[in-house]
């Protein structure tokens, strides 16, 4: 049985677990706000530059172009986008087993699975295991900048444009809420661009080009894929810190029912203790009357 001394260490352990767990809540919430700003301005940009994309494309771009023109499927590029440090709940475990699934698949198709992983937890897991690893990033998290997503970019067209791989695929957590994430698969390469029908539309939209339609295509093409890229690194940030904050929560809450149901036993065994003293000297002062 425990001690009343190791019943107090365990409360005062317990507390000291709590101040961390709730200065991590408010240390994630504050760089929430930050990070919801920015998906917040980016989204519309590569909503809209994707959009434009839609217009601008023909069939000859779609025949031709080495971003969009479809060819034989034989190996793939699966991006994995983790969290660099853990204790933000299932945050990185979801992603990993949402990732696994998915070569797993892959391979059931006969296809040749390659995994780029961003972020450190990722990195570990499929490092430890018989995965085919081609690339990784970590600790971009920690100080997120526009040059992270563009180096990442870089890397990912380079395979792509070499024939190293045929298509590239992204898993990461999209940010829908402080509580709520969503897994996405999403293709990168080649690009998932298609000619928009204007004769479903209300409004057929007619645009003149300068200098023409085809550089104009070009030059935006490269822009989106690294806008898009720039958006999942958002995206997947803000997730974390809206995962940390709520798991730092539960944790402040769990150790806070912990503390009271440790206090109600300390004073159990306390007012015990004291029973069964004032029980020894009663007993002792009727001996010596005996």
């Amino acid at each position: 049985m425990a001690t009343l001394r190791d019943i107090k260490l365990r409360i005062k352990g317990v507390q000291n677990t709590q101040q961390i767990t709730k200065a991590m809540k408010m240390v994630a919430a504050a760089k929430l706000r930050r990070a919801q700003e920015g998906i917040l301005n980016a989204r519309p940009y590569a909503r809209k530059i994707s959009t434009m994309l839609s217009h601008l494309v023909t069939e000859e771009d779609k025949a031709e172009n080495p971003y969009i023109a479809p060819r034989e499927i034989k190996n793939v590029a699966v991006v994995v986008v983790t969290a660099d440090r853990g204790l933000c709940g299932a945050f990185n475990t979801n992603i990993i087993k949402e990732s696994v699934r998915y070569i797993e698949s892959l391979r059931n198709e006969s296809l040749n699975a390659v995994v780029y992983c961003i972020g450190k937890k990722g990195y570990d897991f499929f490092n430890k295991r018989n995965y085919d690893l081609t690339g990784h990033a970590t600790g971009i998290f920690n100080l997120l900048k526009y040059e992270s997503a563009l180096s990442v970019s870089k890397n990912l067209i380079e395979m792509f444009l070499d024939g190293k791989v045929d298509r590239v695929v992204i898993i990461y957590n999209e940010f829908k809420s402080v509580i709520q994430q969503r897994i996405v698969t999403e293709q990168f390469l080649p690009v998932p661009v298609e000619k928009e029908d204007s004769r479903e539309s209300k409004v057929q939209p007619y645009y003149i080009y300068e200098p023409d339609q085809q550089s104009i295509f070009n030059y935006l093409l490269p822009k989106h894929l690294k806008a898009q890229m720039w958006r999942i690194f958002l995206e997947s940030n803000a997730a974390e810190l809206g995962a940390r904050m709520t798991a730092m929560d539960n944790a402040t809450t769990n150790a806070k029912e912990l503390i009271r149901t440790l206090q109600l036993k300390y004073n159990k065994e306390r007012q015990a203790a004291i029973t069964k003293e004032i029980l020894e000297i009663v007993s002792g002062a009727n001996a010596l009357r005996a």
